[in-house]
């Protein structure tokens, strides 16, 4: 076995993973043919552990002919110790995310049918091996007779070739009902025979005519890039942080730290994106059950993809190998699934003095750690970026194919939008949650909400003009669920109140989250019971181990609503100078637009951290003069041959 994790919390080795599977195979109770949904390190756990030893981690395990599934948490083996199991813990047999692995096993399946081959038939589809299906989540639109069985239902896509792009022809007024335990079609709905799309929907180069001319771009760092990295462990210019990996939410960064002039000041001890929710707006039989939590139902680790240099990241480059286990309990290597490089980001600071003829500017560079996710038909860029003025930003890139749905000659779509012929794109949302474990200045922090409210006394207020910023608390989880409000400029602050800075101010960091969607569902609908955590923009809870994600730990055809922060707020625990986890909840109501077919220009959501009385000035006044011009090419105006460039003063 190879050398342990250097930190406690980098990612699982294969090693790691294949010795706690092993320990879980000589069980007889997993049976023959058992399934795997996700191994992860036992956080809280490993945090007391030594770096290069066992770690504690947790499974699911699930025995499908049984109709069992358990939780099994233990220890990985190392080269001098074995892993070992210290608990089952049973769990609804339906309630574990779908694997890739699984959901490859349902369609293949599915492609066998006699219920599926017969409607398929009624269409003209004599080839199955040209039909994808795609297990959907049921949550929440179970059949009353069947509901005890655990679900799914497909979306059938039709291929003309095998090259060809099935997510633009879908096979419409088709729904399979699947077992995913017996891995059979247990019925078909048929809504009726609509034409398929007649047109093509692919998208490689020249599909569409000839490409356009573009010049070359080279980014160049001669002196290799800015950052170091040690292990997982990375530090640049004043930050360091190490990059970790989950089966649930994918890239993970923890122990985001500053270096104020020798202080290393802790900012975050976690930042994840922790969920994924896509609900859809149309009432179509083949559109209306679409809402998926895509990490708490299926997982962004195994979703995520190999990124290639060139393409995906630019200029100097790092990669993260990391490792999921897939559905059949073996450990997968993702090659290059996480991108560490560095940009250049416009204007840093800059001013020209008139009065005296000077001028003094910063270009600014970023840090951007990476990752992509392909759900089916979307792909999905989670982008963190760390700044040289102390800031943190998470942005979320959305592209890749929009799920369609068929609709008839005649028929105008009501509820989405007409994209090629017979082919509709429904009106849906996307709604992503973040988790941030809070550790401004130290682990115990306090949540300040702040608008601008104007002055109503007259008297300090005699030119209509005077604004205050408006201060609430927020002491206890009753008051930790709050809707954002750009028009009162309204943002949160992340106080230690046991750290001052020169104007004794606690130190703190502040939260925007600019880009949010209301839900528009009826009170009581599905949509609405199963998430109700994206009717706000931000929810604060205590810290407890257990309570990991903002949807709960097994959303699967559950209970609606039935675990998440939603419930446990309901404790009402103190918040005031406690360890905190923020879950910002970011938003887009995406109607579709013609230009965003065969395949979606990159849409851009996020939110922002940044500094808030955690510094005493600007804390960029450090960053140094840039060269006007770049090495190996020049600008109008750039040095001449033989002269040296100018800085930017």
């Amino acid at each position: 076995m190879t050398t342990s994790p250097r930190h406690v919390l980098d990612p699982l080795l294969p090693e790691e993973i294949d010795s706690f599977i092993a320990e879980i195979r000589k069980s007889d109770r997993i049976g023959e043919n058992p399934r795997f949904w996700g191994i992860q390190v036992d956080e809280d756990k490993a945090a007391a552990t030594v770096a290069g030893g066992a770690r504690p981690v947790r499974v699911v395990v699930m025995n499908n002919a049984a109709r069992a599934a358990w939780e099994v948490r233990g220890w990985t083996g190392t080269a001098e110790t074995a892993a070992f199991i210290e608990g089952w813990t049973d769990v609804d047999h339906r309630r574990p995310g779908v694997s890739s692995d699984e959901a490859r096993m349902i369609s293949q399946a599915a492609r066998k049918s006699p219920l599926l081959l017969e409607a398929l038939a009624k269409r003209g589809i004599t080839d199955a091996s040209l039909v994808w299906v795609d297990p959907e989540s049921i949550t929440g639109f179970e059949p009353e007779d069947i509901a005890d069985r655990r679900l799914s239902w497909g979306t059938v896509w039709f291929r003309e070739s095998n090259e060809d792009n099935g997510y633009g022809r879908p096979v419409a007024g088709v729904v399979p009902i699947l077992d995913l335990d017996t891995l059979e079609v247990i019925r078909v709905e048929d809504h009726g025979v609509i034409p398929m799309a007649s047109e093509t929907s692919r998208y490689e180069s020249g599909t569409w005519g000839a490409d356009r001319e573009v010049s070359v771009l080279d980014i160049i760092q001669p002196n290799g890039p800015g950052f170091d990295v040690e292990g997982h462990t990375v530090t640049w210019q004043n930050w360091s942080f190490t990059v970790g990996f989950t089966h649930r939410e994918g890239l993970v960064l923890h122990d985001l730290n500053y270096n104020d002039h020798g202080a290393v000041r802790p900012v975050l001890k976690r930042a994840s994106v922790n969920e994924m929710y896509v609900p859809y707006l149309d009432s179509d039989p083949t559109a209306y059950r679409k809402n998926f939590f895509d990490w708490g139902e299926y997982g962004a680790g195994p979703l995520t993809a190999s990124l290639e240099l060139g393409c995906d990241c630019l200029g100097e480059i790092r990669y993260f190998d990391v490792t999921y286990l897939d559905g059949y309990g073996e450990a997968q290597v993702i090659k290059n699934g996480i991108c560490l490089h560095e940009e250049d980001d416009s204007i840093l600071w800059k001013h020209v003095n008139t009065r005296i003829n000077t001028s003094e500017v910063r270009r600014s560079r970023k840090l951007v750690i990476s990752a992509f996710a392909t759900v089916a038909n979307y792909d999905y860029g989670f982008y963190w970026t760390l700044r040289q003025d102390g800031s943190i930003e998470l942005e979320v890139k959305l592209t890749g194919l929009m799920s369609v749905s068929g609709i008839a000659d005649d028929e105008k779509p009501r509820f989405g939008r007409m994209v090629a012929p017979n082919v509709q794109a429904p009106t849906h949302q996307h709604y992503f949650a973040a988790r941030l474990d809070t550790a401004v200045d130290g682990i115990r922090n306090r949540v300040v909400e702040v608008h601008a409210e104007m002055e109503p006394d007259e008297a300090l207020n005699p030119y209509g003009n005077a604004v205050v910023a408006v201060e609430t608390p927020l002491t206890s989880e009753q008051l930790g669920a709050r809707i954002a409000d750009p028009q009162r400029a309204l943002h949160w602050r992340i106080e230690n109140d046991e750290a001052t800075n020169r104007n004794g101010e606690n130190t703190a960091y502040r939260l925007t989250v600019p880009n949010f969607a209301q839900l528009y569902a009826r009170p009581g609908a599905v949509v609405e019971r199963k998430a109700p955590f994206v009717s706000k923009q931000l929810w604060v809870s205590q810290y407890d181990a257990e309570q990991r994600f903002i949807a709960g730990e097994y959303p699967n055809q559950g209970e609606l609503g039935d675990d998440g922060v939603h419930v446990w707020q309901q404790a009402d625990r103190s918040l005031d100078g406690e360890r905190l986890v923020l879950w910002p909840v970011v938003g887009v109501h995406h109607f579709p637009r013609p230009e965003q077919w065969p395949i979606m220009p990159v849409d851009h959501i996020g939110f922002k951290l940044e500094p808030d009385g955690f510094f005493d000035r600007n804390p960029s006044l450090d960053v140094p003069p840039s060269a006007a011009a770049s090495h190996g090419a020049a600008s109008h105006g750039a040095a001449s041959h033989g002269d040296a460039a100018p800085s930017c003063h």
